[in-house]
């Protein structure tokens, strides 16, 4: 099966060899989003960090094809278990129900970043 590699520049750019987001047949990927916004600069707390994670998210899975909606699964890395809390707001105000599956994964990120999310998204 082909697959197409999409970028938008509604969401920071990768700054590794990977692909913004990728589409195979239904199937849209977008590569992990932190919190970055587009000027580069990272907010401080995890409300504002987890808030442009997830707009990223939806900017890049929208140059895939695909929408909030179509989301079957959502993948959150956090570097404290404590900021779950406002994961679930965030993805809540995201997200509508039925909700997507979710697995949470508490990690070490790059200095400074609290959350990165990613998702599977499945569209007609």
């Amino acid at each position: 099966m082909p697959r197409t590699a999409f970028s938008t520049e509604l969401a920071p750019q990768p700054k590794n060899p990977v692909s913004q987001c990728v589409r195979a047949g239904n199937i849209v990927a977008p590569a992990g989003q932190t919190g970055r916004l587009l000027d580069g600069t990272l907010p401080s707390d995890i409300e504002g960090q987890t808030r442009a994670a997830f707009a990223n998210l939806i900017a890049v899975l929208a140059s895939g094809g695909a929408s909030e909606s179509d989301v079957v699964h959502v993948r959150v890395y956090l570097t404290d278990q404590e900021n779950i809390g406002v994961v679930n707001k965030a993805f809540e105000t995201t997200f509508s129900q039925p909700y997507p599956a979710r697995t949470a994964i508490y990690v070490g990120l790059r200095a400074g970043v609290l959350v990165e999310v990613d998702a599977l998204a499945v569209i007609d």
